[in-house]
């Protein structure tokens, strides 16, 4: 089966994406340090959503003319080989940063290994946890490496697409995608959290409203795809990485805005993410440019599966007045950052690639 050629802008924007993560989480960390209420990159949580949205039209660029010649055992063994291997070391990284904390809640209470290594157990095969398997004690779907919880999200969103999605009429389609906005937007309502930051936590209204972010997101990618089949844009002489990179970091950075918050998320995962992933598909790279682009497509990924757990580590510093890297505020985080980047590049380059590889050459 020939694979389709690449977006290599979109492969780019997920990395820019993965880096703005990484950073909300640093800042996250840094404000928890400072005792803020709030962290200065608000809203950049809103990245999953971004995520769910490239993902469904990257799926359906991709698969929805293969069916013919695809089963559906085929498309899910695709999934596996791309995404798994990183479930796998992510988890990994997880267990040896908990180890290096004392393997304690966040509370202080120890965690047997019995308990430590059921919630490993479970973490590898994506099922959340929750009461005694909640090792750190904060309510997270995977409390090993909290980011799983969207990666649990994109595989039932995998599913939906193999079992339903695809089959149906793109009319049925598109009157999903705006239920599905109407639910979203009303659950965060009905919530009263002025956000629709849910999904990450085992609670049963937590997990509702990560569904709903996946329930929009990933449909309204496919219905992209099939509006992109269908009018065949023309390509953009702008510089389309430029500019939807700049949108990205740029969106994701404003700061809280009251009750204006919640209007904006909103704003951005209808219609702001949209308009950047459709851009994004009319551009090209060439030259350095492609290469430099490629690499940090590539990179996304393996960044966003394992540098939590070094977030986990320096909350942990923080906790026990810890400076490893001095006590100057800036440096412990640009050292986690900088130890994110590597680490995942090693994982890319040594492993996950080389895996995969060696995995779809098992299964084809």
């Amino acid at each position: 089966m020939t694979d389709k050629p690449r977006y290599d802008i979109l492969d780019g924007l997920r990395g820019v994406a993965a880096l703005a993560v990484l950073g909300y989480h640093l800042f996250e960390a840094v404000a928890f340090a400072a005792g803020a209420e709030r962290q200065q990159m608000y809203h950049g949580f809103l990245a999953v959503d971004f995520f769910f949205i490239l993902s469904g039209f990257v799926m359906g660029y991709a698969y929805d003319e293969r069916w013919n010649r695809m089963s559906l055992g085929g498309f899910v063994r695709r999934r596996l080989v791309r995404l798994h291997p990183m479930v796998v070391m992510g988890v990994a990284v997880g267990v040896a940063t908990f180890c290096m904390q004392g393997c304690t809640r966040w509370d202080g209470s120890p965690v047997g290994l019995g308990t430590l290594l059921t919630s490993a157990l479970l973490a590898l095969l994506l099922i959340p946890t929750w009461g005694r398997l909640d090792v750190r004690g904060n309510t997270e779907m995977f409390a090993l490496n909290g980011p799983h919880w969207s990666l649990f999200f994109e595989y039932i969103g995998s599913l939906l697409y193999g079992l339903l999605l695809r089959r149906m009429r793109t009319r049925w389609l598109a009157a999903w995608v705006a239920l599905a906005a109407l639910a979203l937007a009303g659950n965060a309502v009905w919530q009263g959290e002025g956000w629709i930051a849910y999904g990450w936590s085992s609670e049963p209204l937590n997990m509702l409203g990560g569904l709903l972010r996946l329930a929009f997101g990933y449909p309204a990618g496919l219905l992209m795809a099939r509006a992109w089949r269908k009018w065949k844009p023309a390509l953009t002489r702008l510089p389309a990485f430029t500019l939807c990179a700049l949108a990205v970091v740029g969106l994701l950075s404003v700061p809280y805005i009251g009750a204006a918050s919640l209007g904006y998320q909103v704003a951005c995962v209808m219609v702001g993410f949209p308009l950047i992933i459709w851009l994004g598909a009319r551009g090209t790279v060439s030259g350095w440019r492609k290469q430099a682009v490629s690499f940090v497509g590539r990179l996304s990924y393996p960044l966003y599966a394992v540098h939590y757990p070094l977030v986990y580590l320096y909350i942990h510093w923080i906790n026990t007045g810890c400076h490893p890297f001095g006590p100057e505020t800036w440096r412990t985080p640009v050292a986690v950052a900088l130890m994110a980047i590597v680490l995942a590049t090693l994982c890319l380059v040594c492993y996950d690639e080389p895996l995969r590889k060696k995995l779809a050459s098992i299964w084809k």
